[in-house]
């Protein structure tokens, strides 16, 4: 089984705003038809094949006999980018999932999200949370990153190869410029994005999954605790290295299942 695009062809679904939206749909008629599609959104400054296929979450999931749902977010991979914070409002983006799950034929799917992506998540829910069976929260917690960041560092690295005081934010965003990404979309996104809210409803199960080593998801044992679901630690990963974890991939497979 391969996990490139030549088995799951780029698809666009156009938003209510008129962006397009790249998706990619694995396994549409051989999965098991008593389980729901898995929708899985990634983080800021990446694109769903370097989140999800590069790591074999695509090829876990197809094996496990699901039908699988990635998406470029806006402002990365091959979806539109447009460059003004407005465009990235969190209604924007939830407006984005849904336009997604309508074009793929999808009324219900269970999720799993990474870092920024689990914002994005909220924002589906909050419009459509009928659509949405189970969530898995990976690599996130109640404070939201990019609204730790001072947007002028990140636009005079950007902009100017400025080394920033936060070193997060060359860790970010040094790999997705250097990948092709646009600086301004990210510049934007940053702008729109800092500061929105994690919020699952509360007759949604959700799982957290964390790396050991990962300073993102500060507080998530409490937040867990108040929202009454489970945490799983994955020993010595960081923000980055959980993702490519088997026991991340089992632990979602588990839960979903």
């Amino acid at each position: 089984m391969t996990t490139g695009h030549a088995e799951a062809p780029t698809l666009h679904a156009e938003s209510p705003d008129g962006a397009l939206i790249a998706y990619r749909v694995f396994g549409a008629g051989d999965a098991d038809a008593s389980q729901p599609p898995i929708l899985l959104v990634h983080g800021f400054a990446s694109n769903a094949e370097v989140t999800w296929q590069v790591t074999g979450w695509v090829r876990a999931l197809r094996d496990a006999g699901r039908e699988v749902i990635t998406v470029d977010l806006r402002g990365h991979g091959d979806s539109d980018k447009p460059a003004d914070a407005d465009s990235y409002a969190p209604e924007r983006l939830g407006e984005d999932l849904v336009a997604v799950l309508d074009s793929a034929g999808a009324a219900t799917v269970d999720v799993v999200a990474y870092s920024m992506g689990n914002r994005v998540v909220s924002d589906l829910c909050a419009l459509a949370p009928e659509r949405v069976r189970r969530v898995v929260i990976g690599g996130a917690g109640p404070q939201e990153l990019l609204a730790t960041w001072q947007l002028a560092e990140a636009r005079a690295y950007l902009e100017e190869g400025v080394p920033p005081g936060n070193e997060l934010i060359a860790q970010v965003l040094g790999p997705a410029i250097k990948a092709g990404a646009d600086p301004d979309a990210l510049l934007a996104c940053i702008e729109g994005v800092a500061g929105s809210s994690l919020s699952i409803p509360g007759s949604t199960p959700v799982l957290f999954v964390v790396g050991e080593n990962d300073p993102v998801p500060v507080g998530v044992q409490e937040l867990a605790m108040e929202w009454g679901s489970d945490v799983v630690t994955i020993p010595g990963r960081d923000h980055v290295s959980t993702l490519t974890a088997r026991a991340f991939k089992d632990a979602a497979i588990d839960f979903l299942a």
